[in-house]
This record gives C-alpha cells, sequence and structure tokens, in this order.
C-alpha cells in the first residue's frame, strides 16, 4: 500500500470511463456488465482475501468508513464525516443513519470493531495475510503478533479501535498517519456482520452497493443491486457477471463476439498477438496506462540454493528485461530494477524519480561468475534442476521467455508448474516452491505498501526473507511524519531487500491493458490498475 498526505488522493493517476455531458443514466434496457476473472477468488472473507480477483468482487459487495471517487478523492463512504484531534492520533468516524447490511440489518459502528479486531486475531485459522495493514492502530501489532514477542497483549479491548455507540467509532493511532483515510477505504478496513459465513452466495452479507445473486464455484459469480444501500440510487447497472475463463484466447473471443464487455486486467488478459493488432489499428476500444503495480518473481529464501543471495543475483541478471517487454508482454511495461513501482509519491515527486532502481546490471558474465560463487558456498558445483510456478494467464508465456534466458546464459533447468490459482497461492504462503510468479500493485499511494511487505513477521511475506535491519527501517519509517526521513528509510530499505540480498527478482512495471466496449461507461480504473465497476453505466 501508498502512504500519501490527506490532499495527496487527488493527485492518484486514473483512468476514468467517459462521462457523458448531461450526466444521464444508460439508455439502454439490458445494464449488464460482464467481464473475466480469469479463476476462482481464493476467498471473499475480507480477513482472509490477498489477490486481485477477489479484490475486484468484494470491492461491490462492501464499502469502508471511505471511498475513492471517479477523480481518486477521499470521499464518505459508511461514515458521513470524521473528527481528527489536533496530534493526528485520533480519528472519530460518524455513521449514516441509513447505512445497512444487505440483510436490512443496520451497519453499527461494532461491526467495524469486530472486523479490525477479527483480521488482528491471532488465533484467526490461517492469519490474515493483510493484517498489518492495521498496524498503524494503537497497539495492534502487539496485540496481532502473539509468537516471540514480548510486548503481546492478549487483551483485544486494548486495541485502539472501539464503538462508541452505534453509529461513532474512534480510531487511536500509534503515529499520526496522514494517509490513513485512504486505509480506511481498503479492503481489510471493510466491516464484517458478525457469523456472517463468506463461501456461499445465500449465506452472503455485504454492506456495498452490490449483493451476490450466484456464486457457481470455478465457473462464475453475479451480483445484482443492494437493494438496502444507503446510495443505491447511484447504481445503474442491474447485474454485474463475472466468468472465470482461463484461457486469453477465449476470452478474447468472448469479447469479439459480445460475450464480454470488458477484457484483460486488472483479472484476466490479452494474447500479445491480438494486442498488437488492436494496437496497429489505433482501435479506441484499447486502452494501455502505466500503473503502480510491479511484476517480479518469488525467490525461496529458505531452501537451497536460493538461500544464497549470491544464486539469487546470478538469476536476476541472467534476464533481458528489454525483449521481455518488448517481444513477449508488448503492452506498454516497463523494465523493473527495483520493487517500488513508477507512479508512487516519493517527498516532492515521484519515489522512482528520487530514488532510482539501479540496484543491479544485467550482465551475463557476471552473472556466471556469481552463480558459480554461489553454489560453492553452498557446498554444490551444478544448478540442480528446479521449479518455476505460475498461475493461469498469461504468465505461462513470459515464464518460457526467461527459462530459455536461464538455459542460454547459465546453462541450468527450470521446470514450469502451472497451477490453479487457489492453489498456487497456499503454496506461495507456505513457501511451498522454488521460484514462483507474483505482483503487487499499490493498495495506497506511498512506498510503505511495497516496503512493509518484507518484515520478518509480514503477513504477506511469502518469499521467507528475514533482515532485523529491514525491519527496524521499516518501523523507522513508521514512526515519523517528516516524508524526507520516511523516504530516505524506505530507500535504505529497498537496497537492502534488492541491491543487498536480491531478496526477489524485479521484471517489469506493470501496464494496465483492456480492451473495453465503446457503450461501456463511467469506470474508473484506478493509479494500482483497480477497477470500480460500480458506477458502470452502458449506454448501447
Amino acid at each position: 500500500m501508498k502512504k500519501k498526505m490527506l490532499l495527496m488522493a487527488s493527485l492518484m493517476l486514473v483512468l476514468t470511463g467517459v462521462l457523458s455531458a448531461c450526466g444521464k443514466s444508460g439508455s439502454g434496457d439490458d445494464q449488464t456488465f460482464r467481464m473475466n476473472l480469469t479463476s476462482e477468488p481464493p476467498s471473499l472473507d475480507v480477513a482472509q482475501a490477498q489477490d486481485q480477483v477477489s479484490f475486484t468482487v468484494l470491492n461491490g459487495l462492501f464499502e469502508g468508513l471511505t471511498r475513492m471517487d471517479d477523480k481518486g478523492n477521499i470521499v464518505p463512504g459508511v461514515a458521513e464525516k470524521w473528527d481528527i484531534s489536533e496530534d493526528g492520533k485520533t480519528y472519530t468516524f460518524h455513521l449514516r443513519d441509513n447505512a445497512k447490511w444487505s440483510n436490512g440489518q443496520p451497519v453499527k459502528a461494532g461491526d467495524f470493531e469486530y472486523s479490525w479486531k477479527r483480521t488482528l486475531d491471532p488465533k484467526l485459522n490461517p492469519p490474515a495475510p493483510y493484517a498489518y495493514q492495521l498496524y498503524y492502530i494503537k497497539n495492534a501489532q502487539n496485540y496481532n503478533i502473539e509468537q516471540d514477542n514480548p510486548d503481546h497483549i492478549s487483551d483485544p479491548s486494548q486495541v485502539g479501535v472501539k464503538a462508541l455507540d452505534d453509529k461513532t467509532l474512534e480510531v487511536q493511532l500509534e503515529n499520526p498517519t496522514p494517509y490513513f483515510l485512504n486505509i480506511a477505504a481498503f479492503f481489510t478496513a471493510y466491516p464484517v456482520l458478525k457469523d456472517t459465513q463468506f463461501a456461499e452466495a445465500k449465506d452472503y452479507v455485504g454492506n456495498g452497493p452490490f449483493k451476490m445473486k450466484s456464486w457457481k464455484h470455478g465457473d462464475s459469480i453475479e451480483l445484482v443491486p443492494n437493494e438496502n444501500y444507503w446510495d443505491k440510487d447511484a447504481i445503474k447497472l442491474t447485474d454485474v457477471k463475472f466468468l472465470m475463463i482461463k484461457d486469453p484466447n477465449t476470452e478474447f473471443n468472448m469479447y469479439k463476439t459480445g460475450q464480454l464487455d470488458w477484457a484483460g486486467a486488472p483479472t484476466g488478459s490479452i494474447p500479445p498477438a491480438q494486442l498488437d493488432k488492436y494496437k496497429a489499428d489505433k482501435s479506441p476500444e484499447l486502452s494501455i496506462k502505466g500503473i503502480a503495480s510491479t511484476y517480479y518473481y518469488n525467490f525461496n529464501n529458505t531452501k537451497k540454493p536460493f538461500d544464497n543471495a549470491k544464486v539469487r543475483r546470478a538469476l536476476s541478471m541472467a534476464i533481458n528485461r528489454q525483449d521481455i517487454v518488448d517481444k513477449v508482454t508488448k503492452a506498454g511495461q516497463v523494465p523493473a530494477y527495483g520493487f517500488v513501482s513508477t507512479g508512487i509519491h516519493g517527498v516532492n515527486g515521484e519515489f522512482r524519480d528520487e530514488v532510482k532502481d539501479d540496484y543491479f546490471k544485467e550482465d551475463v558474465t557476471e552473472a556466471k561468475k556469481l552463480l558459480a560463487e554461489g553454489l560453492a558456498e553452498e557446498g554444490m558445483t551444478k544448478m540442480p534442476a528446479f521449479s518455476l510456478s505460475f498461475n493461469e494467464g498469461l504468465h505461462k508465456t513470459v515464464a518460457e521467455a526467461i527459462a530459455n534466458m536461464w538455459k542460454e546464459n547459465l546453462g541450468i533447468d527450470a521446470k514450469l508448474e502451472l497451477q490453479e490459482w487457489k492453489v498456487f497461492l497456499k503454496n506461495r504462503q507456505s513457501l511451498n516452491y522454488d521460484v514462483a510468479r507474483a505482483g503487487w500493485g499499490a493498495d495506497y499511494n506511498d512506498p510503505m505498501t511495497f516496503i512493509d511487505m518484507f518484515t520478518s513477521k509480514g503477513g504477506n511475506n511469502d518469499i521467507g526473507f528475514k533482515n532485523a535491519d529491514y525491519d527496524a527501517l521499516v518501523k523507522e519509517a513508521y514512526s515519523t511524519n517528516d516524508q524526507q526521513k520516511r523516504v530516505d528509510a524506505m530507500a535504505k530499505a529497498e537496497k537492502i531487500l534488492i541491491g543487498d540480498n536480491t531478496a526477489l527478482m524485479p521484471i517489469y512495471y506493470y501496464s494496465s491493458t483492456q480492451l473495453i466496449k465503446p457503450y461501456v461507461k463511467n469506470y474508473v480504473v484506478d493509479y494500482s490498475g483497480n477497477i470500480d465497476y460500480t458506477h458502470i453505466t452502458i449506454e448501447k
């Protein structure tokens, strides 16, 4: 996630569907929007979700205290207003009287308190991967981290979130956090109605503009308007249909034949050959924009020989990123040599302009030397065969290109393993892999959304990286409101992660590429590539 000053949200790069001059609603009778998820959401529990597929569906089913408008500004959500103390450490949110759950019950401040403390509960099984997003709250981290923590707090009432009454929520922070209102809009901060079950449509209760009509596992999810949503008159769609089409060619053909209204990012893929044709024709249906996201490969830092920094660095130096973006992905991506993506705020401009991603250079000769040295340190004379795992979509094409580069440049063999999305995520989270495809999009506009992932006990640390100096720098950046000091600390942390340890292999900074039917209006793709479909209209 990224950090931003309260008003920084207005600076976010946002791609917005063209609004009609008179603000008319959909002119056609059929207000159905159809897009591809590629795969089954691994979890639609707000405490367990951790991937783009799940986020996309949750965006319609829930609403936080705040939300983003079509310009990227923070606006009231369930909270109609809020007060911030002079020291910036206490937020008091006042909830709308007409905010309701999809079953008609009122949304209460206690639903937020329950949800946040549930996410932080150290007994939650499995642990919430995004619990660390709430560590800005007083005592949240020491409540969540139980093992090897002498400062552990076992009493959840000590966590700084409290319902003062049904319509008033008080949040106390560890330090002033100017971007906290952005975090309040993120899915981890959604409310949960106690005892809600998240596995089937018939049991699902949300508070967003839509509710779940059906969930055919492995096939489709259908949303319909939530008649109890406080702003229901602003919702014009009558149906949102998410399909789960694994093959990009099938997805493209369904778009071409009118069975999909949207193809490609954030949850689908466009075959590069078809992309070339749309680019050559300068089709108005094609949209390509840079976004604040990074595509990279995880190294399992706990497994030999990937526990050796020289081996990891050799693999990272032995590929040609420019060839990958020019000849394989072909969608305006930019080669990455750091982890924090482009489009993220620094001190006065972009972080990537202020902190250069020059931590290493591609150099096959040096890569061969480092590989030999690293293997010798591991007591090996030859790189063992290893697996490179990835999920559905176009990731196989990238993996094939990189495996060929490793074979040609280093003489090593990588076995390609395609895994179903839910299995793939579980294997990554449990460190059951050698090398694995990964991607990270900004949850808020600050370098910290990338940097705090890899603290030793971070819930999304799926590379097994542990470094006390890194942890200390993250803590330092957390504890100050001085943006220069924060950026300096995060830059040092990124150097440890990529420059000193090559704990992961950056490949490219994402672009958001999609085909959109011309009758789809009022959509938003934000600075990190997320789609807000909730206010779409179909104007055929």
